[in-house]
């Protein structure tokens, strides 16, 4: 099965389509999900969304991060369908993004489960990443 990323604006996008990939990736376990207006919000304030999309046109994965598209990128969420994971789509996402800004570094937290993911496709640890909760 093939798949097409393209670069969207998040306002265009199908907020129950996005919420589904959300749901169905597992990463709506820690977003946000059940306030739509929040979460719409955090769609559509991103500068920068990929849509990774099947031959049918459904959404299969998302990134959606913000740039200065000079120095760094800042990934705020990945999410790809379960049942389409480790089919290639998040590298390619990924991928997709750095093709964006190519001279940006890319910087995101990992959720817990995906943790393993990430060196796999070339991203490496940093240890001074700091949160500080609203």
């Amino acid at each position: 099965m093939s798949f097409k990323i393209d670069r969207v604006e998040g306002a265009a996008l199908d907020l129950d389509e996005v919420l589904g990939v959300y749901h169905a990736s597992g990463l709506g376990e820690r977003r946000p999900v059940e306030d739509r207006e929040r979460f719409a919000a955090m769609v559509q304030h991103a500068n920068l969304v990929l849509a990774a999309r099947d031959e049918h046109g459904a959404l299969l994965g998302i990134v959606r991060a913000v740039s200065d598209f000079s120095y760094v990128t800042y990934v705020s969420d990945i999410a790809v369908v379960r049942d389409r994971q480790r089919s290639g789509i998040g590298r390619a996402l990924i991928d997709a993004t750095r093709d964006q800004a190519p001279a940006a570094k890319l910087v995101l937290l990992s959720a817990p489960a995906a943790a393993g993911y990430y060196p796999h496709i070339g991203f490496t640890r940093h240890d001074s990443a700091w949160v500080l909760n609203p």
